[in-house]
């Protein structure tokens, strides 16, 4: 289940000598024409928060110097914790009442993965400007949605991959474009957590000041549990992907970003529960990614660990988790924070010249400077849609139990069992 990396005594000794890369940097994104004026810098925009707590709440910080006009959550104490800070902004349980809200001008969508196709894709048809959380959607079928919608509203969207807003990121993918390592056609991405293990599930009735049916939403009913209800809903097929549709569209966002990769053309995934509990979710992954060549840039071979997997030889680099570029001339490592360059004897790295503009006031103001200047982002719906397209065909594979070819213009796999994860039935009463 390991890889080998090659040259191990190199890699000791390089990671002895290696230093790391300075830098600070940031990326222009889709163009678009859009339809609307330019606003004042100084207007503030009427948005509408959906999920006011956890990541809702990180992402509702992220936008409070606008004007929150309405805010939407299914629970009704965090819903009343996020009202007292906005005490003008209007409070409903149900998303669709929020887009009824006149004069809105943008939608910040922070809800659990089952749910964030339905609301991005009413807020998308109303011509709304949209934040959406990673990943973009809980299925690869509702990623291809988006992404269509996304290219007819022709509106600033953003996917909540916030490193993908940070200098680290940035100046990693100048230095891997500026072949300072070579020709890179081998990627390594671990990931040091594993799955959250519950026991055996208890039901109960859900709380009063919880709207169940509303959170359940388009997936098949199941009776109120803690194990999957608040943060915990990550790790059951119904409602979220597990560690890597948790934490794929940030680490392999790097990747996707400095080798300008698209849709792999074959995906291979095993993993073990290693736990005794009920989620379903593995506890260990490992997901064998392969993509073709773009222009001068030779196929990829991208592999994605977590749980404790990683390739053998990694525990040199002393990082829990990163990812890890392999090239012609040498290897590059990087984490959210920090990277560091080795090179192959005899090579060296001549300074690379930032060329990506640095995000100037972060992840969320870019979405924000967007709508005000009929502008793009740097994770806009397609960027962010071909990413979580590619990370989903993991947990598709996985829950398979074969690899797979994917054929991405024929949306389908060569396995008719893998095409039933593609997409699920949505309970009455819920479409896109």
């Amino acid at each position: 289940m390991k890889h080998v990396l090659s040259r191990r005594d190199f890699l000791e000794a390089a990671v002895a000598a290696g230093t790391a890369a300075a830098g600070i940097g940031a990326v222009s994104g889709q163009k678009m024409v859009l339809a609307k004026e330019p606003r004042s810098a100084n207007e503030k925009l009427n948005l509408a928060v959906i999920g006011v707590a956890a990541r809702g709440e990180a992402n509702l910080n992220g936008v409070s110097s606008e004007n929150i006009v309405v805010l939407c959550d299914i629970d009704d104490r965090r819903l009343n914790a996020a009202g007292s800070k906005f005490p003008n902004a209007k409070r409903v349980f149900d998303f669709r009442e929020a887009l009824e809200v006149p004069h809105l001008d943008g939608l910040v969508c922070s809800t659990p993965d089952h749910t964030h196709a339905i609301v991005v894709a009413a807020a998308l048809k109303k011509g709304l400007p949209v934040y959406c959380e990673k990943p973009l959607t809980h299925s690869v079928w509702e990623s291809r949605q988006l992404r269509k919608l996304n290219a007819a509203a022709r509106v600033p969207t953003q996917m909540g991959n916030q490193i993908h807003a940070e200098a680290n990121y940035r100046r990693v993918v100048e230095i891997i474009r500026a072949g300072t390592i070579g020709s890179v056609n081998r990627v390594h991405v671990w990931l040091g957590s594993g799955v959250q293990s519950f026991p055996a599930v208890k039901t109960s009735d859900p709380p009063a000041y919880v709207h169940y049916d509303q959170w359940i939403g388009p997936a098949p009913y199941r009776p109120f549990s803690e194990t999957h209800f608040h943060f915990n809903w990550r790790y059951w097929w119904d409602f979220g992907g597990g560690q890597l549709g948790d934490f794929g569209c940030h680490f392999m966002d790097l990747p996707f970003w400095a080798l300008e990769l698209g849709a792999p053309t074959s995906v291979a995934a095993i993993g073990e529960k290693g736990h005794d509990g009920d989620n379903e979710c593995p506890m260990r992954m490992r997901v064998e990614y392969k993509f073709p060549a773009r222009g001068d840039m030779p196929p990829v071979h991208l592999t994605w660990s977590h749980g404790g997997w990683m390739p053998e030889g990694a525990e040199v680099y002393k990082m829990g988790s990163a990812v890890l570029f392999e090239g012609t001339d040498g290897r590059l490592i990087a984490d959210y924070g920090t990277h560091k360059l080795f090179m192959q004897e005899g090579k060296t790295a001549a300074p690379v010249k930032p060329w990506i503009e640095n995000s100037v006031a972060g992840h969320h103001a870019e979405w924000l400077t967007a709508i005000r200047t009929n502008g793009s982002t740097s994770s806009h719906f397609e960027y962010g849609g071909n990413l979580t397209e590619a990370v989903l065909l993991g947990n598709v594979s996985y829950r398979a139990g074969t690899p797979i070819a994917w054929d991405t213009k024929a949306f389908k796999t060569d396995s008719a069992n893998a095409d039933a994860y593609l997409k699920r039935e949505y309970r009455p009463g819920w479409s896109i």
